[in-house]
């Protein structure tokens, strides 16, 4: 058996991109390092929900936050308020939205070459914003560079943390195949769990490939040690999954990133 593909996606969304993954004729193994957890609804938190019809526009950064968006809207909107505009940081968000809401989501267009925050910043409708209340819908934590840049804008912004990331180690088995560098290449989206797991990563894993979502992380991993990052198209399993092929295709499989 070949060595593994490590990844760490939690939930369903890890299971997808096992598949495709799998499906390109890797072996893979889960480090189950981070689980997300949606957060309560303080009174403030539902004020906000109340008031979501006060907002022109809002900006979704993950499917999580998606997921957590549709609920809060089954819970204090029987029918959803009319005249806003949703905006989702990748495909994959706006599918989740699509599909729980049934709204028309603005992406960043297929010549943009990625899904990420600096591409959906990049949409003429996200320009001049004076006067404009917008609602940031995100997890816990994570980098200011959404809102901050909206503020700039002209935005008037709010910042709704609706879920949490939980950080454990990986197995035992695990953290050895890290610290040994004993796998084909590692895949991380996120900047905070490259962080938690660079704990784990001696050199011989940082000499390893690295498949991350975007440019800004591949500058965290460059800080961080890692040797060879490569740089996906977005987070989606087709977008890694092609950046994958790219770095280390596996001998003698017949690699279609396209499907």
């Amino acid at each position: 058996m070949s060595a593994p593909v490590l990844i760490c996606r939690p939930g369903e969304r890890g299971e997808v991109l096992a598949d495709a993954i799998i499906a390109q004729g890797f072996e893979v193994e889960r480090l189950e390092a981070m689980t997300l957890e949606a957060l309560p609804d303080p009174p403030a938190l539902r004020t906000t929900w109340l008031n979501i019809d006060n907002f022109h526009k809002v900006v979704v950064v993950s499917p999580f936050a998606a997921q957590c968006l549709s609920e809060a809207f089954d819970r204090y909107w029987p029918q959803l308020p009319v005249g806003i505009d949703y905006y989702a940081v990748g495909n994959a968000t706006a599918a989740t939205l699509h599909e729980t809401l049934g709204v028309a989501v603005h992406v960043p267009p297929p010549q943009a070459g990625e899904d990420t925050s600096e591409a959906l910043l990049a949409l003429g409708s996200l320009q001049g914003l004076a006067n404009q209340r917008i609602l940031l819908v995100a997890g816990e934590g994570g980098r200011a560079l959404l809102g901050e840049t909206l503020a700039e804008r002209g935005a008037n912004v709010t910042r709704l943390a609706v879920y949490r990331r939980c950080f454990k180690a990986p197995s035992i088995d695990l953290q050895r195949r890290l610290q040994d560098g004993n796998y084909q290449a590692l895949v991380v989206t996120s900047g905070e769990l490259l962080e938690h797991l660079a704990k784990w990563c001696d050199q011989a894993a940082l000499n390893q490939p690295l498949i991350v979502s975007s440019r800004r992380l591949a500058t965290l991993a460059d800080t961080l040690g890692f040797r060879a990052p490569m740089v996906a198209s977005g987070a989606t399993p087709n977008a890694l999954t092609a950046a994958l092929a790219r770095a280390c295709n596996p001998k003698g499989a017949d690699v279609d990133p396209g499907t």
